[in-house]
């Protein structure tokens, strides 16, 4: 598992069995994370969506180290603009609306 946070998202690596939804998790991580984050972020709230891809055992040193850059990584490209390219380059439909 690889945990990355930044102003305004994280980014997280985790293995999944086939019999585990991803929606499952996102829920469970929101819901358990939430007072922990109020107490200590007086701004803090989760967005509605969220957005999973999914990576093969190849992948996964390229990922930790995306994870790891995010910093560095949004001094140049903001995680919006990012995200959306993302979904453009792979053709999935998207509500502008996540974006406002």
């Amino acid at each position: 598992m690889r945990l990355g946070a930044f102003a305004d998202h994280v980014h997280i690596l985790v293995g999944l069995r086939a019999t585990h939804a991803v929606s499952d998790l996102v829920r469970e991580l929101k819901k358990s994370s939430s007072s922990w984050a109020a107490e200590r972020y007086a701004k803090f709230g989760w967005q509605r969506g969220y957005a999973a891809f999914s990576v093969g055992w190849r992948e996964i040193p390229a990922v930790t180290k995306y994870i790891a850059g995010q910093a560095e990584h949004h001094r140049v490209l903001t995680s919006d603009d990012e995200l959306r390219s993302l979904l453009e380059e792979h053709g999935i439909d998207y509500d502008p609306a996540y974006f406002e």
